[in-house]
């Protein structure tokens, strides 16, 4: 039989690997950018059809996110987007997992049209696999997974893939009753075990599980498969395109193989290439390995490429859409390099964040030619020169702290921090040049002595040093600068491709890719607001 193309309205699904979906239904028109997304994009725009809807599975991480942006295809015809998430058996269900995902959707600025899930139509399932047993393409099996597994290697066929429609329909019927135990029998789909693609080798369509679903209750204690769930849910839903990564390709067999012997609607389904990005993991597999086996603080950690762990490290949801419209959708396998991401991180957080004055590493500077008792203010910028610049106070005092890093011994004609007699600029401040130096017995210096040229005024007239340095100083008095805890973040791994290491991975994880650095000291600006957040 011909595919089938849905005359209405372009309804476009990405799909993964999960038994039941969650769909979030998104009106993209207003709701989403569109740029760069190449194939995809013309594929699309060649169908004869409008006001798209389109059909997505999301996940965590970045990979998928990406791999989901596709969605913004549909502006093109000012339609609707859907994301799927398989949970068909009520184990595979986490609800605060999805609540979660919910929420960070519409972090990113996606907004929900609509929620269904697929347990929607566990009773349009069920009545599928009941005609499938009717048309003699299913049957009950009583295997373990052990067993199915050693026949699959020796091409045989189960042994009751003969069983008659009749008394397929009885123990299927026995099994929705609850009289089987878990595990004591299966209905598969009478495929091609023969074939050389092993998705045609007789998929399981429906499993016994004593456990309540979370949407549908106890009603049930079979439920259906991801690949009986999926191309049903597709047709049921009219997806016009179906979308998948290229792993999924050799999926195509099975996936219209069920909606032909059904005589359902067939959406069109497109494989495009994962999205790899350089010194991360992006697989499922692999960041929860890394997030139960402790080697990262969460889902959320700031050195994963999940949403949460970009989020938390202060990327901004415009940054992660921009990133995924540059890089667009393809078939051609892709590996993106890290330093693109952080290019539009860096360029989104330079346009509108506020800038403010703190120190990693202080270093005490004492300027002599201040007096002791000396306490005044200031003017800095939080956005300098930009319109939404607001000024803010910051102290100044005898004693300041600059950055350790900003004081050397020996000069240098590329250096422009201070050294024994040069002179550099406090930033916002005054010039001031070293008159000497204290160290301890070890080596490590401890105090510099240095003047203030307070008579500089900015735009004086007067050449001011070279190097600008970041300062904090004392608010009053013999008082210490606000002290805090400061976490710098590395790539999460050493190489740029861990995959390619096999199961040697995890040894390739960057031991210095957090740093915690105590002591570091912020000026009262940042310290106020920080206990405001709070």
């Amino acid at each position: 039989m011909a595919h089938q193309l849905f005359p209405g309205p372009l309804v476009v699904c990405m799909h993964g690997t999960h038994p039941d979906m969650l769909h979030l239904c998104f009106r993209t028109a207003g709701d989403c950018g569109l740029a760069g997304l190449g194939t995809l994009e013309s594929h699309l725009l060649i169908k004869p059809l409008r006001s798209p809807i389109q059909h997505l599975i999301p996940n965590p991480a970045l990979r998928h996110v990406v791999c989901c942006h596709p969605f913004g295809s549909t502006c093109v015809r000012d339609g609707l987007t859907k994301y799927p998430c398989m949970q068909g058996r009520p184990c595979m269900l986490n609800l605060p997992a999805f609540l979660a995902l919910q929420e960070i959707v519409a972090w990113m600025g996606w907004t929900p049209w609509k929620i269904t899930y697929a347990s929607k139509y566990f009773d349009l399932l069920h009545n599928y696999a009941i005609q499938l047993i009717k048309v003699g393409k299913a049957y009950v099996c009583h295997q373990s997974k052990a067993e199915i597994e050693e026949y699959r290697e020796k091409g045989l066929p189960s042994p009751w893939r003969e069983r008659s429609v009749q008394e397929n329909l009885k123990i299927f019927d026995d099994m929705r009753k609850g009289l089987y135990k878990e595990g004591e029998a299966i209905l598969r789909m009478k495929m091609d075990y023969k074939n050389e693609n092993p998705n045609m080798w007789d998929s399981v369509a429906y499993r016994i599980k004593y456990v309540e679903h979370p949407m549908a209750g106890d009603k049930w204690c079979i439920y259906p498969s991801y690949d009986f769930t999926h191309c049903l849910c597709d047709a049921i839903e009219d997806i016009t395109h179906s979308l998948c990564t290229l792993e999924f390709e050799s999926r195509r067999a099975s996936y219209y193989w069920l909606l032909d012997v059904l005589d359902t609607y067939k959406p069109v389904v497109w494989e495009y290439s994962r999205l790899n990005i350089t010194n991360t993991v992006l697989s499922k597999r692999k960041l929860n390995k890394l997030v139960t086996d402790n080697h990262v603080h969460g889902w959320d950690d700031p050195r994963l490429l999940t949403l949460a762990g970009l989020r938390r490290r202060g990327v901004a949801p415009e940054s992660i859409n921009a990133f995924c419209r540059e890089i667009g959708i393809t078939r051609n396998a892709n590996v993106i390099p890290y330093h693109k991401l952080e290019h539009h991180v860096r360029a989104y957080l330079d346009a509108s964040s506020p800038r403010t004055l703190a120190v990693l590493r202080p270093l005490r500077v004492v300027l002599t030619n201040v007096p002791e008792h000396h306490s005044s203010t200031v003017t800095a910028a939080s956005m300098p020169g930009r319109p939404e610049n607001q000024p803010y106070e910051v102290p100044f005092s005898r004693v300041v702290y600059i950055e350790a890093t900003d004081f050397r011994l020996q000069d240098s004609k590329d250096y422009y921090g201070l050294a024994p007699g040069k002179s550099a600029m406090l930033r916002y401040a005054y010039p001031i040049t070293v008159t000497g130096y204290s160290a301890s017995d070890d080596g490590t210096i401890t105090e510099v002595q240095a003047e203030a040229d307070l008579d500089f005024i900015a735009g004086g007239g007067k050449k001011p040093p070279k190097g600008v340095l970041n300062w904090v100083a004392q608010p009053a008095p013999g008082q210490d600068p606000e002290r805090a805890e400061v976490r710098l973040y590395d790539v999460l791994f050493k190489s740029e491709a861990p995959d390619a290491l096999g199961d040697a991975w995890l040894d390739d994880i960057n031991k210095e890719s957090l740093e915690i650095v105590q002591g570091a000291m912020i000026n009262p600006h940042l310290a106020a607001n920080a206990k405001v957040r709070n």
